[in-house]
C-alpha cells in the first residue's frame, strides 16, 4: 500500500467527477492521498470529497505565486478551516524565488503568518520552495524551530536536502526523480534516512516516466516508489512501508 503525501484533486482542471481517478488509484495500493487546497473554493469541494471517499485528507494555504493577489482575501478562511479542526496540515506555503515578478517580501510576510497559524493549531506545514533555501531555512528557525514540516515536491542540491533533514523535517519526491536527467535528485533519492522519506504525485502535474507529457493522477504513484526503491536496492515493499509510516506520522492520520 502506498500514500500519495501531495496532489491536487480539487485543482481547477479536474473539476469534473474524480471518482474514477481515486478508483484508479484504488486499484493500485493507493490507501490515502493528502490534497492540497489553495483557494476557500478547493477547501469547499476537498470537505465534500472526504466525505465521500474518507481517506482523502486536506490541507491548506495560499501558494507562495498566489499571495500578493489571493492571499489576504483568503486567508480567513484557511485559518477558519484550520481552527475547526478541517485539515490535517497548512500547505502549501513556501518561497519562489524563480519567478521573479512575485514579490518576496509578500511571499515571506504569508509564511510567516502560516507558520504561526500552524503553531496555534499544532498542525505540520507543507512547504514549497525553489531557488529561496536561504530565506527559507532563517524563518523555519525564527517561527518554527523543532516543529513539524515537508519540503514537497523536492528539487533542491544534496546540501539543501541536508539541512531539511538536519531540521527533523521529511523530504518528497516526485515524480521528477524518474526523469532521466535529475541524477542529484536520484543521488538524493538514495541517500536520504528511510525515516524521512515521503513519496507524492503532486498531480495533476509532473507525471512520471512512463506516462511524461500526460496529466498526472495519483494511480501513478506506484512508477515513483518503484523508481525509489530501485534507486535505494530495497524492496518495494520496505519503501512502501516505510513511506506510509512517515506520512502517517507527519499528518497524524
Amino acid at each position: 500500500m502506498l500514500i500519495d503525501s501531495h496532489a491536487h484533486l480539487t485543482h481547477s482542471s479536474l473539476q469534473g467527477d474524480v471518482r474514477p481517478l481515486l478508483e484508479r488509484a484504488e486499484r493500485v495500493g493507493v490507501e490515502a492521498i493528502i490534497n492540497i487546497c489553495t483557494s476557500p473554493e478547493e477547501i469547499e469541494r476537498g470537505l465534500a470529497l472526504s466525505q465521500e471517499f474518507p481517506w482523502v485528507y486536506n490541507a491548506a494555504a495560499t501558494t507562495p505565486h498566489d499571495v500578493e493577489k489571493e492571499g489576504e482575501e483568503a486567508f480567513p478562511s484557511m485559518e477558519r478551516h484550520a481552527l475547526t479542526g478541517h485539515l490535517v496540515a497548512i500547505g502549501e506555503t513556501g518561497l519562489d524565488y524563480h519567478h521573479y515578478a512575485l514579490s518576496k517580501d509578500v511571499q515571506q510576510i504569508f509564511l510567516r503568518r502560516y507558520f504561526r497559524l500552524a503553531l496555534k493549531c499544532a498542525l505540520p506545514v507543507v512547504i514549497h520552495c525553489r531557488e529561496a533555501f536561504c530565506d527559507l531555512f532563517q524563518i523555519i528557525d525564527e517561527e518554527y524551530r523543532s516543529q513539524r514540516g515537508v519540503l514537497h515536491c523536492f528539487t533542491g542540491t544534496q546540501d539543501e536536502a541536508n539541512e531539511v533533514i538536519r531540521r527533523g523535517w521529511y523530504l518528497s519526491l516526485s515524480g521528477i526523480v524518474t526523469f532521466k536527467k535529475s541524477l542529484e535528485l536520484q543521488e538524493i533519492a538514495r541517500t536520504i534516512p528511510l525515516s524521512q522519506l515521503l513519496i507524492e504525485t503532486d498531480s495533476p502535474y509532473l507525471a512520471p516516466t512512463p506516462h511524461r507529457g500526460k496529466q498526472n493522477e495519483p494511480a501513478y504513484l506506484p512508477e515513483i516508489a518503484k523508481c525509489i526503491a530501485s534507486l535505494r536496492g530495497i524492496p518495494l515493499e520496505e519503501l512502501a512501508a516505510a513511506t506510509c509510516h512517515n506520512t502517517r506520522t507527519l499528518f497524524q492520520l
